[in-house]
């Protein structure tokens, strides 16, 4: 996927205004009773997506469109079950779809589907292919770099040629290549690479099996560190771990910032994640879907744009991911309103969060 920015600050600014602005418009041909915008989104093996990005949509939306309604379906990872969802919301006569691909060839009939129908389809969070309207996202190869310099920097000395495991994502997803290409160009040249695997539905079984797997071929002592693509794929890493007792255990990255990972991280078994601000992402989606079902332009809302397989010139927003560990979870997820300090520490967890400095 290749991209252009431009004054990324400016662009920014210029979304919030906009996001203001599409509150404010009552006509754009739909009519007094508002319309409705299907999403679709692609699992539940990932606890955002129902946790945050569903609601934070729905939410948004209301708040733009107050007569708007949602048609919401779930894939279950399955891209013939998201092909059959979408087609339905065609046949329903949806006026926007926002569209979070499980398989970019395999849906990319359906959104050519949605173009004949002339329903705007806004991809988010994967790029999706075919005639798409808008790109909403964080920057992959930033979210990679991030994983990569902060499991150089948890090896310490071990990071002088030492000896690193990938449990990427699912190749399907447009993203699992974006994000291991960015993690590949920080570790390059730094750190072996002594095996890679790619974890199909991003499942916890499926990391579970492939580390288990690399340790019984390398033996628990080669291993320095692992890169793990996200969090429920490092849940699956660190079980495997302390399975097979690995002591101490090796630094694993992750990325969602998901409840069970803070506490890891918080616990010691798990190095960081990356938090990618869910309502800045909802915002920008939501704003871009409510624009074009009014039938406006997105020049306002958008701050960069990609080129797809299928489609160039994608007008997209991507946003910055953030790196956060044990010491600056209070100053990023804690202040952002994510979690509350009670949440992350229960009460087996509070002698750790006490020396994260999170209870203090």
């Amino acid at each position: 996927m290749r991209s252009r920015r431009w004054g990324l600050g400016a662009g920014l600014v210029a979304v919030v205004m906009a996001v203001s602005l599409a509150g404010c418009t009552e006509d754009g041909g739909q009519g007094e009773d508002g319309f409705t915008v299907g999403l679709l989104l692609p699992s539940r093996a990932v606890p955002r997506w129902e946790q945050s990005d569903k609601p934070l949509i729905e939410k948004r939306v209301k708040e733009l469109c107050a007569d708007c309604t949602i048609a919401y379906a779930n894939a279950e990872n399955d891209a013939a079950s998201q092909r059959q969802q979408m087609n339905s919301m065609i046949t329903r006569g949806v006026s926007v779809l926002i569209l979070d691909v499980v398989d970019p060839k395999a849906l990319r009939s359906s959104v050519r589907a949605a173009d004949r129908a002339g329903i705007p389809v806004v991809a988010y969070d994967r790029l999706a292919e075919g005639p798409i309207s808008g790109f909403v996202s964080f920057d992959g190869g930033r979210v990679g770099r991030l994983q990569g310099e902060a499991l150089l920097k948890g090896m310490g000395a071990g990071a002088d040629d030492g000896g690193v495991v990938m449990v990427n994502g699912d190749p399907s997803s447009p993203n699992a290549a974006w994000y291991e290409d960015g993690s590949r160009s920080v570790l390059q040249d730094k750190v072996r690479i002594l095996k890679s695997y790619n974890t199909i539905g991003w499942r916890t079984e499926n990391a579970h099996d492939h580390m288990s797997a690399a340790i019984n071929a390398l033996g628990p002592n080669r291993i320095d560190g692992v890169l793990a693509a996200n969090d429920s794929i490092a849940s699956g890493v660190v079980a495997a771990l302390k399975s097979a007792r690995v002591s101490p255990l090796p630094p694993v990255t992750g990325q969602d910032a998901d409840l069970d990972a803070v506490r890891r991280i918080v616990k010691g078994e798990q190095y960081m994640t990356v938090y990618k601000p869910f309502r800045q992402e909802t915002e920008a989606a939501s704003a871009m879907a409510v624009a074009l079902a009014r039938g406006n332009d997105l020049d306002a809302l958008v701050t960069t744009t990609v080129d797809s397989p299928t489609t160039k010139d994608v007008p997209a927003v991507l946003l910055d991911p953030v790196s956060v560990t044990a010491g600056t979870i209070g100053r990023t997820l804690v202040r952002d309103g994510i979690y509350t300090i009670d949440q992350i520490c229960t009460p087996k967890l509070r002698s750790a969060c006490d020396r994260a400095g999170l209870t203090r």
